[in-house]
């Protein structure tokens, strides 16, 4: 078995595990690089880009040397080596727990029980909860189960296939760290801004394949495309537009508009808003369906790209 069919099993069964278990609840990897990025800034913390940039490299560069010591040390044995993709899979993947956080804030609003889904809606996104009514709610739910497709599950494939392990943990590194301090708080505006762009960049191809994806598993293909090229350069993030626009066009809802982010009110741009409803809570399953296949669709695309571009580069591939 080659390193790149113990690359496809391995990524099969993690996001196996991820499908049938969902994040793992004690000992999460990514809490643990969570409080150890935490403890660097608490070292490393100065108003200024250089020191921001230096965290970034640190905590990003360390995951991704991490991730490349585990792959070096497993090489010899094909079986191990799917069992640490498998494993790495599983740790930075988070499908199934972002549909799960998405359909318990749906069955609240179904209940009408608002105020609990305002409580838990702080567990998806940063929104301002006490600012939203009932379609506000659902309405972020939907946005964030399409931009989190792509940072919690395509984005990774992606760089899993490109890069194995050490691109499975680096790319969660990076975006665990746009998390933390890639906003644009007074505290990280300067210190942040290194972990942000490198976010944009590892997550440029992730996004676009989620975007494609969304339009082929989507109950409307063309309205996902129209969206997409109408829309998505309306939204500030140059990764998020593609992602929200095809899902908003997909689903046939509106996106965007005007939210609140830590007592900041921001008026977006409507993505979807040529065709598009108003979402309802309904559409928050809807959106968690689609957000899985979309997972599914990623993964046999981003194993079959490594595959492939593998054929073509071994002998026989060259027709020696």
């Amino acid at each position: 078995m080659g390193a790149d069919r113990s690359y496809a099993y391995g990524a099969a069964a993690g996001l196996l595990g991820d499908l049938l278990l969902g994040d793992p609840r004690r000992g999460h990897p990514v809490a643990a690089f969570g409080r150890a990025a935490a403890a660097v800034e608490g070292v490393l913390w100065r108003d200024h880009r250089g020191w921001g940039t230096l965290h970034t490299v640190v905590c990003a560069g360390g995951a991704v040397a991490l991730g490349a010591a585990a792959a070096r040390a497993v090489r010899p044995c094909p079986a191990a080596s799917a069992a640490l993709t498998a494993s790495a899979v599983w740790s930075v993947v988070g499908g199934t727990s972002l549909a799960r956080e998405a359909r318990t804030i749906g069955r609240a609003l179904e209940r009408g029980d608002v105020e609990a889904a305002r409580a838990r809606l702080p567990h998806l996104c940063g929104r301002d909860p006490q600012s939203l009514d009932a379609d506000g709610i659902a309405r972020a739910v939907v946005e964030s189960v399409a931009e989190n497709t792509s940072d919690a599950v395509v984005g990774a494939l992606v760089w899993g296939a490109v890069a194995g392990v050490p691109g499975l943990l680096g790319f969660r590194a990076v975006n665990t760290l746009d998390a933390m301090v890639g906003h644009r708080s007074p505290r990280h505006r300067r210190y942040g801004w290194a972990s942000a762009r490198l976010d944009d960049v590892a997550g440029w191809p992730g996004a676009r394949l989620t975007a494609v994806l969304a339009a082929v598993a989507g109950p409307d293909p063309r309205g996902a495309l129209r969206a997409w090229r109408a829309d998505a350069r309306k939204h500030p993030s140059p990764n998020a537009g593609p992602v929200e626009a095809s899902f908003a066009g997909a689903l046939g809802v509106r996106l965007g508009g005007t939210l609140s982010y830590g007592g900041r009110v921001e008026h977006r741009p409507v993505l979807g808003g040529d065709t598009g409803r108003a979402v309802r809570v309904a559409d928050i399953d809807r959106a968690a369906r689609l957000s899985r296949r979309v997972g599914l669709l990623a993964l046999g695309t981003t194993v079959a790209a490594r595959l492939i571009v593998s054929s073509f580069k071994s002998p026989k591939g060259r027709g020696k």
